[in-house]
């Protein structure tokens, strides 16, 4: 990018002036510890989340919650420049209800924006960031140690707990001009840096064709002692939800470093309830993943598909690895109390028709795909999700795969991943269910009763 000969100047100076700024404002680090209830904040997640300047009030978002596919919420907890300096309804209790939810959140910084953005200051009393060059940037360096300091002693007091992202919302600004640019990406740089100082993760805001631009061509260059944010939150709004843009290649935030706002300001309803927001995908943390579960001392539970079972004949032999699998199961739900063979046996059979009966099924030898259905819908049933991760998912993709329909059966990994969004449409389509991929309480009925 062009201008880069000024940052090669503050190369060596860079370290000097942030360690002086860090100096000036070290006492604001030493605030109370954020409330150790709350989870790292967004935490291990691929799937959909939204944005919008005011923190909705409890009730929207928990109909948000049970009626979109919404899982991320962006929050702006600090920041002069934010057009919703006053926030109606956010506080601690509220960060702490709605990550008990579920809610991944995204907490904003929107502080000092860059020189040449003629939309700023708001206000007044909101600087912009200063292009001085004198000293490597060190003016607006200052800024940023600054603004990271309030950001986490405002987090702090939310109950945002440490390790959790901090977003700086980096609007879009000129970036053929260089001063405005340069002094912009120290900014961020110090921010970075004083960001993971005081404990927690840092990341950037921008439109695609500045602020992304300008730090990737930063990156290509690779000043000493630039400190970048560890994630991005990428501003493209081509509708396409993933984290892809045409601006800066895949291969760089490309360890589940990225979220994309991939369309703009639009109303959508949920559960009777309008909001205004920005779509986003994230992919962040390690992304949503669910950890293996060992059960019965190793036995395989897991398949592309569930056959019906029953006692072996002159002519029919059940194929083992289900048996077993059926065996392991229904001791996991407390019903077999036997060896973990795959015969089935008189134990099996007690078994089976013991579930039978409990579940409102024909009590016979007999174990049809629909009794497969009922067994992995006879745990925790809560609602999934694009994005939810663990073992209630795999129930779920186990549960689709016990059907007859190939076009229902998808991966057993434990993450409602689009597969499997597309496999449970499928399933709520012929069942002529609202076809949203989630799995609901209604979703969980039908396959507690074998449908």
């Amino acid at each position: 990018m062009g201008g880069i000969t000024t940052f090669g100047r503050a190369r060596h100076i860079l370290a000097a002036g942030i360690t002086a700024g860090v100096m000036v404002v070290a006492g604001l680090a030493s605030a109370g510890p954020a409330t150790a209830a709350n989870p790292v904040t967004p935490g291990n997640f691929t799937g959909f989340g939204f944005d919008q300047c005011q923190a909705p009030s409890q009730t929207a978002m928990d109909q948000w919650w049970k009626y979109s596919n919404f899982t991320g919420v962006g929050i702006y907890i600090a920041g002069k420049s934010r057009a919703c300096r006053v926030q109606t309804y956010l506080s601690a209790t509220w960060v702490r209800n709605q990550q008990a939810r579920g809610w991944r959140l995204l907490p904003i910084t929107l502080g000092p924006q860059a020189s040449c953005n003629p939309r700023y200051p708001r206000y007044g009393d909101d600087p912009k960031i200063n292009p001085d060059p004198a000293d490597g940037y060190a003016a607006a360096r200052r800024q940023a140690i600054n603004e990271a300091n309030a950001a986490v002693t405002a987090a702090k007091g939310y109950g945002i707990a440490a390790g959790s992202t901090m977003f700086y919302d980096l609007e879009a600004f000129d970036i053929t001009n260089r001063t405005c640019r340069e002094s912009a990406m120290w900014f961020i740089s110090a921010w970075s840096y004083r960001i993971k100082v005081l404990g927690y993760r840092s990341a950037m805001y921008s439109s695609a064709a500045s602020g992304i631009k300008a730090i990737y061509d930063v990156w290509r260059a690779q000043p000493s002692g630039f400190t970048f944010p560890s994630d991005l939150w990428i501003a493209d709004w081509d509708g396409k939800a993933n984290t892809s843009t045409a601006y800066i290649p895949d291969t760089v935030w490309s360890d589940h470093d990225r979220v994309k706002q991939y369309r703009g300001g639009h109303d959508e309803t949920h559960g009777g309830v309008t909001i205004n927001i920005d779509s986003d995908y994230l992919d962040v943390g390690r992304g949503s993943y669910a950890p293996p579960v060992v059960r019965c001392g190793g036995v395989r539970v897991d398949f592309d598909y569930y056959p019906d079972l029953r006692p072996a004949t002159s002519t029919y032999t059940p194929p083992a690895a289900y048996v077993k699998a059926l065996k392991c199961m229904l001791s996991t739900r407390g019903t077999f109390d036997g060896v973990m063979s795959g015969y089935y046996g008189s134990a099996l059979r007690a078994a089976v028709h013991n579930w039978q009966r409990s579940h409102g099924l024909a009590v016979r030898d007999l174990w049809t795909r629909g009794a497969w259905k009922t067994l992995w819908a006879a745990n925790r049933h809560p609602l999934l999700k694009r994005g939810s991760a663990g073992d209630q998912v795999r129930d779920l993709q186990r549960a689709l795969n016990s059907t007859t329909r190939t076009e229902e059966r998808v991966k057993v990994t434990g993450v409602l991943d689009w597969t499997t969004h597309v496999g449970l449409v499928a399933y709520q389509r012929r069942l002529g269910r609202t076809t949203n991929g989630m799995a609901t309480d209604i979703t969980w009925y039908d396959l507690s009763r074998g449908r």
